[in-house]
């Protein structure tokens, strides 16, 4: 069932991307006066669809390739290689027949229509839910750093009070792009000493591998206290309760729930003892220890949470700084990956890896907040000057404009064959590499 959710989710969300995005190449063509001959989401490779019907002289459709969609604009060189129609004289209604800043506007509109989406979704969503975050100046314990988070000299218990020296106002900035993209310097208190730890260039690399949660826990350090018991777990089979305070294990002394989670993990399968404060009160508890490591009881966690609520309008430049952030964030990955400071195989995902995002439950505010930063991603991508994207034609027009006349279809023919083969070598390795990460037995 999860694996049902997740791919719905996938399909719905790029669905509606993609047939946004070829709307705004659609009604930008229909504009200024150019024939649209088709209109599909997906492709229909060999002519062959699943769905599809005429209105007012254009075909629309379902393809049964589900690798994007497209509109095929009269006159244009693109993915039809319709070059039986090139062969013929411009006609009026025709792409070629247009001004160059016109088609530039045509080029451009898809990337301009999923910009504007991506917007009003984060807009709509900060109307909602407002912006909820944890002050870090109520942080009492520190951090919990995971493996990434040690490897570069950080440790449970410090205090992150500023970034770069600009003071920390939200728990959550200290594990945002800003610290994992900019090379950002992470400036700690540790009982009293004041540390400076650099972030690595490369970082991402080991995120990709082992998660964010990997880097610094996204909840602080909390002291232990039994808060709810998993039903079917060993914890409530041994008598734990709500409110108990776990001190030892195994005569081990424990104070922060990330202490318990350490002393339990080289303990799998096994029988531990625990020492418990029952309102005061010593317990001591003999429990069996999953394969995981665990005993089923969810710690209380005693966090300040703030919440900022904004009106309508008040909302529109919150969500436009979200999406314009999750754009620039973006577009500074792609530079650290043609740069080599992150491997292509941890950047690169395909349909499998954008279905693991969305997950196997579906949740209306995770699914649209996935679906805003894929329309994000979308426009950015399309934006890259390769032949057969939308950038890549914007180069050549830019080009045609600056030398006065247009480039050979000879040429275009070849660069759009050229772009196809790229995009497919790239989709190719994207999806062998996810399948290697996500479904291949580790």
């Amino acid at each position: 069932m999860d694996v049902i959710v997740m791919i719905g989710q996938l399909l719905l969300g790029l669905s509606i991307l993609v047939i946004l995005h070829e709307f705004g190449h659609f009604i930008a063509a229909r504009a200024f006066g150019i024939k649209v001959e088709k209109f599909y989401l997906f492709f229909d490779a060999w002519n062959f669809s699943l769905f599809k019907f005429n209105y007012k002289g254009v075909e629309y459709g379902i393809g049964w390739l589900p690798l994007g969609g497209y509109v095929k604009i009269a006159g244009m060189i693109d993915e039809s290689m319709d070059t039986e129609q090139m062969a013929g004289e411009p006609q009026p209604w025709e792409f070629r027949s247009k001004p160059a800043w016109q088609r530039l506007i045509v080029m451009l509109g898809g990337i301009i229509v999923n910009i504007i989406v991506g917007i009003f979704i984060f807009w709509m969503l900060t109307v909602k839910y407002g912006e909820s975050y944890i002050p870090n100046d109520q942080i009492k314990y520190g951090i919990v750093p995971g493996t990434i988070g040690q490897k570069i000299g950080l440790r449970a218990g410090d205090k992150i009070y500023a970034i770069n020296g600009k003071p920390v106002e939200r728990f959550e900035d200290i594990s945002s792009s800003k610290v994992l993209i900019d090379n950002a310097t992470l400036n700690v208190d540790r009982n009293g000493q004041k540390l400076d730890i650099p972030i690595p260039a490369d970082i991402l690399n080991d995120i990709s591998d082992l998660g964010i949660e990997q880097f610094i826990s996204r909840v602080p350090r909390s002291k232990i206290m039994v808060d709810s018991l998993l039903p079917t777990g060993t914890a409530i089979k041994a008598g734990l309760a709500k409110g108990d305070v776990i001190t030892a294990v195994n005569d081990k002394q424990v104070v922060y729930f990330d202490e318990l989670q350490s002393a339990l993990k080289p303990l799998k399968n096994r029988k531990v003892t625990l020492d418990i404060d029952r309102n005061g009160k010593p317990v001591e508890l003999a429990v069996q220890t999953s394969k995981d490591g665990t005993i089923g009881f969810a710690n209380k966690f005693d966090i300040p949470e703030k919440t900022i609520d904004y009106g309508f309008f008040a909302s529109l430049p919150v969500g436009a700084n979200r999406a314009v952030t999750s754009f620039v964030d973006n577009a500074k990955g792609l530079g650290k990956l043609f740069t080599g400071k992150v491997k292509a195989t941890k950047a690169v995902s395909s349909p499998i890896g954008i279905a693991t995002l969305y997950g196997g439950e579906w949740e209306w505010s995770r699914f649209w907040s996935l679906t805003g930063l894929l329309s994000m991603v979308l426009a950015l991508m399309n934006l890259l000057p390769i032949p057969a994207l939308d950038g890549g034609h914007a180069l050549f027009l830019l080009i045609e404009m600056i030398k006065g006349k247009p480039l050979s279809d000879k040429f275009l023919e070849r660069a759009q064959m050229v772009g196809f083969v790229l995009l497919i070598s790239l989709m190719l390795f994207a999806f062998g590499n996810d399948i290697f990460k996500h479904i291949l037995p580790k």
